[in-house]
């Protein structure tokens, strides 16, 4: 089975890559009583609606992206999960510079909860996450736990609730929706700037050690349905994995990755062994020039899917796919 979803140290090569300082020591812009205004603040969870009583100061953000989220909205974790093995401060070069102070870096999948605990969290950001019943509990045992929405288990939650859950946890709501509405602004831009991309078929793929894969719902597939590319109706026929948002592909399938575009990337593996396969050059998209291997961070921005590494992503990408879908 290959899993092109939830990465941990001794898996992320078959899973989803396939992604301090106190918010209290960042100008946020506004004034005590405009902080104060945003608490106690409500949000509704998958668990129930968790309550934060006042402005959180020692944030711990362990789900996929969170910390980035909560960094670009002026709060600097104290604690975070590096899923995507950036290393150093755990974020990508379109977050680089943020931190007065790194967070700790945790694990992943093999979190250790007394590390958590001795950071002193009043907040835990949980948000995309793999929705698991009894690490919530462990989590929430230790301080106020925003976990995953009705719906986001297995990592499913998107962009706009995690924005949205985080930006208001955090007393950011108002920033929260500029975020949204300037990456929504972005690629509608782009959209309009290349509408002979409506309605092209496009596979979203990735190749790991253990062999090929295409995305269903998720957010590499919402990224190129903003700009106006449709899910390749060949891929969305194939049973999905137990993760839900992905397909195993064997070698001998790979002609169902054929469409109107294909976006691929490795996963801990070199993009060689996408470019070097002869299945894979044989597929017509490749032999015609119409596929994308990405690499390095531009492969990074996209699997995160943060607003700002979606806007990072989107300058990096948009060029490759004027080259490989030109205007007619």
């Amino acid at each position: 089975m290959i899993r092109l979803a939830t990465p941990s140290v001794a898996l992320v090569a078959a899973a989803m890559l396939l992604t301090g300082c106190s918010s209290g020591d960042t100008d946020t812009g506004g004034d005590d009583g405009d902080v104060a205004a945003g608490f106690p603040a409500t949000v509704g969870t998958k668990f129930g609606d968790v309550v934060v009583e006042d402005k959180p100061e020692r944030v711990v953000a362990l789900g996929w992206g969170d910390a980035e989220i909560a960094l670009n909205l002026g709060v600097q974790p104290v604690g975070a999960s590096d899923w995507l093995s950036f290393g150093g401060e755990g974020v990508g070069p379109w977050s680089a510079g943020l931190y007065d102070t790194p967070p700790e870096i945790l694990g992943t999948l093999e979190l250790s909860y007394e590390a958590v605990a001795a950071l002193d969290p009043d907040l835990i950001l949980d948000v995309r996450s793999s929705g698991d019943q009894e690490g919530y509990d462990r989590l929430s045992s230790i301080a106020p736990t925003i976990g995953v929405p009705e719906g986001g288990d297995n990592y499913l939650t998107d962009a706009e609730q995690q924005v949205t859950m985080i930006a208001t946890a955090l007393g950011e709501a108002e920033a929260g929706e500029r975020m949204l509405a300037e990456t929504e602004q972005a690629f509608a831009d782009a959209a309009a700037a290349h509408p002979e991309w409506e309605g092209k078929t496009v596979s979203a793929v990735a190749r790991t050690a253990d062999g090929w894969g295409a995305y269903l719902e998720d957010s590499r597939v919402a990224f190129m349905k903003k700009l106006g590319f449709v899910q390749n109706p060949q891929v969305e026929a194939l049973p999905p994995s137990d993760t839900g948002f992905s397909v195993d592909v064997s070698e001998e399938q790979l002609n169902l990755l054929d469409a109107d575009v294909i976006v691929a990337f490795p996963i801990w593996v070199e993009a060689t062994e996408i470019t070097d396969d002869p299945s894979w050059q044989a597929i017509p998209a490749v032999e015609d020039g119409r596929a994308i291997v990405l690499d390095d961070d531009l492969s990074q921005a996209y699997s995160l899917g943060t607003p700002v590494s979606q806007r990072y992503a989107l300058e990096q990408l948009v060029p490759k796919l004027e080259e490989a879908v030109p205007a007619q």
